[in-house]
């Protein structure tokens, strides 16, 4: 998290309310509600695994069998049976 200084980005009447319940000390200031982002979205780590067990369902259903993809993905017996049985597939 960086720090900013509230004179550079806040108007001197906010500033001056602020003051009133705060003053010389550091706050939090939290996203809007909503516009926080889910897990991986900004990296793109959760569009990654996606395309990743969307192929591991397909090959799944081309045939190969779990152990196979276990091998192939680099993963658990367990992890590859969670992604071709999930509900979201």
């Amino acid at each position: 998290m960086k720090y900013t200084s509230a004179e550079a980005i806040l108007p001197k009447d906010l500033l001056k309310e602020i003051q009133k319940y705060v003053e010389g000390r550091m706050i939090y200031i939290p996203n809007a509600e909503g516009s926080r982002k889910k897990w991986g979205e900004k990296s793109g780590n959760r569009n990654y695994l996606n395309l990743r067990n969307g192929e591991i369902r397909q090959r799944f259903n081309d045939g190969l069998t779990i152990d196979q993809l276990s091998e192939l993905f680099s993963l658990s017996h367990d992890s590859i049976k969670k992604i071709v049985y999930s509900k979201n597939s």
